[in-house]
């Protein structure tokens, strides 16, 4: 059984990181001391659920979390600075810092390092995530022990939720566009206008047509998606926005 270690002070430990082709120490007094900090810990980089799902909405979220007041989120994981640096790079996870436990020491200290030698990782982290203040944990979200992989306490939104039951998510969105279409700017521009990220989808650079009419019947650019719902062209993104604009207001 995981002990629970709300209101103790994190391990005492030394993070060998790679900064500018140069090795660069950090202590957890140096990271921590003073700050707010959300920390999300991991098996390995690199792995399914950590790079599709677990890695990214904490990177999506981040500006979310410093409107609550957190001052940065890292994510840890027993491996080397190298693989971490590498990891971070090809997730394009520019809002995330990225700490290698790479002998286990900052996992072991949580009582959180798990033999993972079935799958040939060695020994790895439990997957958890927790809320620090100036070194001193105030709350912590540790996977049920059970086979496999868990990931159902750990994630961004269920920390979010924590520090912010009301708190509004930001919306996720995307936009299917082709190069040259005077329509798909004026969408991109309406909702960087509106502070809303989106994520540019291109013909025939991300996509053919054919993914596009299995999501939608219409054929004309963009196709704009908010939270699953079809918005449509920049027209009906613009009502969508100037409706989204009343709501507030009201």
């Amino acid at each position: 059984m995981f002990q629970n270690l709300e209101g103790k002070r994190i391990p005492d430990v030394t993070f060998r990181t790679r900064q500018n082709h140069e090795w660069v120490n950090l202590t957890s007094e140096e990271i921590f001391a003073g700050k707010s900090v959300v920390i999300f810990s991991l098996p390995g980089a690199f792995t399914p659920t950590c790079s599709s799902s677990h890695v990214p909405r904490y990177n999506q979220l981040v500006p979310t979390f410093r409107e609550q007041g957190i001052d940065e989120v890292i994510c840890i994981s027993v491996n080397d600075a190298f693989v971490m640096n590498e990891w971070k790079r090809s997730q394009n996870a520019d809002r995330v810092t990225f700490l290698p436990d790479g002998n286990g020491e900052f996992s072991d200290g949580m009582g959180l390092l798990v033999g993972k030698e079935d799958l040939g990782f060695g020994r790895r982290s439990w997957r958890y995530s927790m809320l620090v203040r100036d070194g001193v944990i105030e709350k912590m979200f540790i996977e049920p022990e059970e086979p496999g992989d868990p990931f159902h306490v750990s994630d961004a939104d269920t920390m979010l939720k924590y520090l912010d039951p009301s708190c509004e998510f930001p919306y996720d969105v995307s936009v299917f566009s082709r190069e040259g279409c005077p329509f798909c700017v004026r969408a991109k521009g309406l909702l960087t206008d509106a502070g809303i990220e989106f994520e540019e989808l291109v013909l025939n650079r991300d996509y053919t047509d054919r993914t596009l009419r299995a999501v939608s019947t219409n054929t004309t650019y963009p196709q704009v998606f908010i939270n699953g719902q079809l918005i449509g062209g920049s027209d009906e993104l613009a009502d969508w926005l100037t409706k989204r604009a009343t709501r507030n207001a009201a």
